[in-house]
């Protein structure tokens, strides 16, 4: 059996950027070892959101069942896109009827390489419309994996709430601020994104990565 290609969909935490600070706690020239304490933002980088979020609904981080933060996911590429291009079902192309339903949906926007530049990145990130919100809800999609370090506007405040209230409440488990999905090369993959279990949490930076490969060398979910 072949190996299974596995590709890195993490953005890497770095000291600096937003909701993101790090102070040397101990070193090995003075104490023996090194340590660092950080500091995070819930949602910094790549993470994942937990119904609480928005109040959508009583489930934590530390609640979120494993089974939800992995599985077989479509791969749909939309690169390039529009700055603040709002992406609805027209835009899944053929994956729309393809798709089975409790599978994951991967949307690949390329927008990772805007990150060093939080004007385009955080204010004009293409956002998910209401239609697909409750297209993903009626397919039970399990993850819905985006670029762009949220799903919707986060200036606008009742647009934000609402198409998050939409998928968090409809049982959509959402990874935002993915990276690197331009190095996949297969229509389907075995994602996997695993948050720290932070008691009560709202949301965690997750690793999140892909088996870039066939489904025989695949886990089981």
């Amino acid at each position: 059996m072949p190996l299974p290609r596995i590709v890195d969909l993490t953005l890497p935490l770095t000291p600096g950027q937003r909701g993101v600070t790090m102070e040397p706690k101990f070193t090995v020239t003075r104490d023996g070892w090194n340590a660092a304490t950080w500091h995070l933002y819930s949602h910094a980088g790549t993470h994942m959101d937990a119904p609480v979020h928005f109040d959508a609904g009583p489930e934590t981080i530390d609640t979120k069942p494993l089974k939800n933060c992995l599985g077989p996911a479509m791969v749909v590429n939309l690169a390039p896109v529009a700055p603040r291009t709002l992406l609805t079902v027209a835009h899944l192309g053929p994956v729309a009827a393809s798709f089975t339903d409790g599978e994951s949906l991967l949307l690949r926007t390329d927008w990772h390489k805007q990150v060093a530049d939080p004007a385009i990145y955080r204010d004009g990130l293409p956002r998910i419309s209401e239609d697909l919100a409750l297209w993903c809800v009626a397919r039970r999609v399990k993850i819905l994996g985006v670029e762009p370090p949220s799903i919707a506007d986060v200036n606008n405040l009742p647009e934000v709430t609402r198409i998050h209230r939409i998928l968090l409440g409809g049982g959509v488990t959402v990874v935002e601020g993915l990276a690197y999905l331009d190095q996949l090369t297969q229509p389907r993959v075995f994602f996997t994104a695993l948050p720290l279990k932070l008691a009560a949490g709202d949301g965690c930076p997750v690793r999140a990565f892909a088996y870039d490969s066939p489904p025989a060398t695949w886990p089981h979910d």
